[in-house]
């Protein structure tokens, strides 16, 4: 990747929904150029899809939370399944240090993501979670 193919996905980040024409435009190179990086970065899998980021006003009915967890070793295989039947769980990151897991969940109120966090938790495997509940956005970078 060089800093047009950086500039490209920069602009897509910021409006998936831009045109090739406009990005052409605000990269001052030619439209041929912008459809030829795109096929690329698509083919070579650093774009792998197009999406909308949702602002807080869509956000404000969901309250997310994070989750740190530690397993027992050999565990990750069987909870990773179970965790992907959890529809409030968005994402879950592997990690370094001495939690295992780091999970995003989304959850409509607090009765609903006292169940999810009860169910994480009794999974066999799970030794220990810790919950951090998110208050608000104050830099949101995230492309």
């Amino acid at each position: 990747m060089d800093e047009l193919d950086r500039n490209i996905i920069g602009l897509l980040g910021a409006d998936a929904r831009m045109s090739v024409a406009t990005l052409a435009r605000r990269l001052k190179v030619a439209r041929s150029t912008i459809q030829a990086r795109l096929e690329r970065l698509e083919t070579n899998g650093v774009i792998v899809g197009y999406t909308l980021k949702l602002g807080e006003t869509a956000r404000e009915g969901r309250l997310r939370t994070s989750v740190l967890l530690t397993i027992e070793p050999r565990a990750q295989g069987a909870i990773l399944t179970r965790l992907k039947a959890i529809h409030e769980v968005e994402r879950v990151f592997t990690t370094s240090g001495r939690f295992d897991f780091l999970l995003q969940i989304a959850c409509p109120n607090t009765q609903v993501l006292d169940q999810v966090l009860d169910q994480i938790g009794a999974m066999t495997g799970v030794k220990s979670s810790e919950s951090l509940i998110h208050l608000s956005t104050k830099i949101d970078r995230a492309v």
